[in-house]
C-alpha cells in the first residue's frame, strides 16, 4: 500500500504549509501528492507550483472538477503539466453535485451522469493518445460541436503539442454502486471519498470487475496525537459540512453514501440539523465511530493497530490528509 498526500483545496487563503508538507512527504518516500478543488482555488495551479519545486513525487488532482473544464481544455492541462513535471501527473476527476455544477459552473447537472462521465473519459483518452482527430458523437460532449446556435464549422483536430505519455492514469471519484462499476471499466483507477476498512463489503459487488492493477486511493485524515476524540473533531467538522452543507435536502450524495455504510439515520440527523442552522449540532451528531473508521487519529501504538486493517484489504494507495511534518513521519515509518 503506497502512501500519498491529499492537501485537498484552499480556504481564505493560499495554506503557507502546504509546499513544505510536499516536499517532507517526497523525502520520506510518499508516492503522490494530491490537490483539489471546490469552488475557490484550482486544482491545476497549485500542483504545478509542487511540481516545480518537487523533483520525483507524483502529483495527482483529487479532484478535478468536469464542470470546470470541457474535456479537451482538461487534457490539455494534464499533457502540459505532464511535459512539466517529466510524467508524474495522475489525473483525477470528477463529476461534483448539483449544488456545484447549476450553482457555481452554471451548467445543467446531466440527467445522466454515468453516460457525462463516460464522454467526457472518453475524450480525454482520445487527446492524450493523440491518434487521430478527436471526435464524439455523445450526447454531452459533441465534437465538433453540432447544435442548433453553432456555425457547423467546426472541425475534428488533434492536439499541437505531442502527449508525453499516451496511457497518463485517470483516476475518479465516484460513490455511488453503478458510478464506481462504470470507474472499473473506464479508469485505472477510484477515489473514494470515504473508505472504512470495516465495511469494505459495501464497495465489493461494485469492484467485482476491476482489473489488475487498478488503483484504489481513498482519503483519510491521519493525526498522531493524545487525545482521539480532539483528533477527531476535524473529521467530525469535515463530514457535518459534506453530509449537511454540500447537497440539496433531497439529492446529497455524501449522505447517501454514509447511508449506505451503516449511518442511515444519523446521516438524516446530521443533515437536518446543518440545514436548519445548527451546524454546531451537526457536527456533534457526526457519529464517533464513523468519523475514527474512515481516518487514522490517536497515538502512534493506536495507528500502528488501526493502519494494519486498511493494509490488508483492496487499498492501493492510502492519500492522508495529515496536518503535521510529525504525522507524516510517523506514517512513513509505520509503512515501510
Amino acid at each position: 500500500m503506497r502512501l500519498g498526500l491529499a492537501l485537498g483545496y484552499w480556504g481564505r487563503g493560499p495554506d503557507p504549509r502546504h509546499l513544505e508538507l510536499a516536499r517532507e512527504a517526497e523525502r520520506l518516500g510518499y508516492a503522490s501528492v494530491w490537490t483539489a478543488e471546490s469552488w475557490g482555488s484550482d486544482a491545476f495551479t497549485a500542483l504545478t507550483w509542487i511540481a516545480a519545486h518537487t523533483s520525483r513525487i507524483a502529483l495527482g488532482t483529487c479532484i478535478a472538477q468536469m464542470a470546470a473544464r470541457t474535456p479537451t481544455a482538461t487534457a490539455m492541462h494534464a499533457l502540459t503539466l505532464d511535459h512539466l513535471s517529466g510524467g508524474r501527473l495522475l489525473l483525477g476527476l470528477g463529476l461534483s453535485g448539483p449544488q456545484v455544477v447549476e450553482g457555481w459552473y452554471g451548467r445543467p447537472f446531466p440527467a445522466s451522469p454515468l453516460t457525462a462521465t463516460r464522454e467526457y473519459v472518453d475524450v480525454v483518452r482520445q487527446v492524450l493518445r493523440r491518434g487521430a482527430p478527436v471526435t464524439s458523437d455523445g450526447t454531452y460532449h459533441p465534437l465538433p460541436y453540432r447544435g442548433a446556435d453553432g456555425t457547423g464549422l467546426g472541425k475534428p483536430l488533434k492536439p499541437i503539442t505531442h502527449p508525453l505519455r499516451p496511457d497518463l492514469p485517470v483516476l475518479l471519484g465516484a460513490e455511488g454502486p453503478k458510478n464506481i462499476a462504470q470507474t472499473t471499466r473506464i479508469a485505472d483507477g477510484w477515489l473514494p471519498l470515504y473508505w472504512s476498512p470495516l465495511r469494505t463489503g459495501v464497495y465489493e459487488a461494485s469492484l467485482r470487475e476491476a482489473p489488475e492493477g487498478f488503483r484504489i486511493a481513498p482519503m483519510a485524515r491521519a493525526v498522531v496525537c493524545d487525545d482521539v476524540a480532539e483528533g477527531l473533531w476535524p473529521v467530525k467538522a469535515m463530514l457535518g459540512f459534506y453530509i449537511g452543507g454540500m447537497g440539496h435536502a433531497a439529492k446529497n450524495f455524501h449522505a447517501r453514501l454514509m447511508a449506505r455504510m451503516g449511518f442511515a439515520e444519523e446521516a438524516h440527523r446530521v443533515q437536518e440539523l446543518f440545514l436548519a442552522g445548527r451546524r454546531d449540532e451537526a457536527v456533534r451528531a457526526v457519529p464517533d465511530a464513523f468519523a475514527d473508521e474512515i481516518s487514522l487519529v490517536g497515538p502512534r501504538e493506536r495507528i500502528a493497530e488501526r493502519l494494519e486493517l486498511w493494509r490488508t484489504g483492496p487499498v492501493t494507495d492510502l492519500l492522508v490528509t495529515a496536518p503535521d511534518p510529525h504525522t507524516l513521519r510517523v506514517l512513513a515509518e509505520l509503512t515501510t
